[in-house]
């Protein structure tokens, strides 16, 4: 499986046998300068309604849209309940978890996951090979809060999103917070990494994707 780091919050994730997964696009706006999407995808998860998660118009191909736990071409999402917020949705709503598997691998997307997870929701997402989450703050948990969640889930991949860029006009942090401190990082050049479920590593490892979307067209 490849899965491509395409801005923000947004992922393209295509198994071996050509199933595309789009997660969170964005609306490119003021906040968000990002290219536009224009991927095509099988499958769309949108973790919340706000605009720079949940742009599936933007999506070709005529995606299956999912905002619940479904099964879409032989792939199972799971849908974990969280809040955007500290305050049960009070504030900013409430936020998706989707927990997925592609080829042998789990794969959890956070969306803007904006607390520390409970025993509950730690049990339910369950065992995790990849992990994208958020570090910036503000909007979401914090690079502190960030680290606490991958021990928490003791991925073997972190990929971290929502962080500040020179394309993104947003109040949050960039992605150094998140690695202050930290061994076992990557910076990639690349937007794109390639897995197995036979190479994941044997301890966590970060890898910083490069936006493919960085630029605008």
């Amino acid at each position: 499986m490849k899965i491509k780091y395409l801005a923000h919050a947004a992922f393209l994730i295509t198994s071996d046998n050509g199933t595309k997964i789009v997660t969170d696009p964005y609306e490119t706006s003021p906040g968000i300068s990002y290219a536009p999407i224009s991927e095509t995808a099988d499958v769309v998860t949108v973790s919340h309604e706000h605009g720079d998660h949940n742009n599936a118009a933007a999506v070709q191909g005529s995606p299956t849209v999912i905002r619940d736990s479904a099964e879409v071409k032989g792939i199972s999402f799971k849908a974990v309940a969280v809040s955007h917020d500290e305050s049960g949705g009070s504030q900013r709503g409430k936020n998706t978890i989707f927990c997925f598997n592609v080829d042998g691998v789990n794969i959890c997307h956070c969306g803007d996951l904006g607390h520390e997870l409970n025993t509950a929701q730690i049990s339910a997402i369950g065992i995790v090979d990849v992990l994208m989450i958020p570090v910036g703050g503000f909007f979401t948990i914090d690079a502190k809060v960030a680290a606490q969640t991958c021990n928490e889930l003791k991925s073997k991949i972190i990929l971290p999103m929502h962080y500040k860029t020179g394309k993104s006009g947003l109040p949050i942090a960039g992605v150094d917070d998140f690695l202050k401190g930290k061994d076992n990082v990557t910076r990639s050049n690349d937007n794109e990494i390639k897995l197995t479920a036979a190479t994941l590593p044997a301890r966590a490892q970060i890898i910083v994707l490069k936006p493919a979307l960085l630029t605008t067209s």
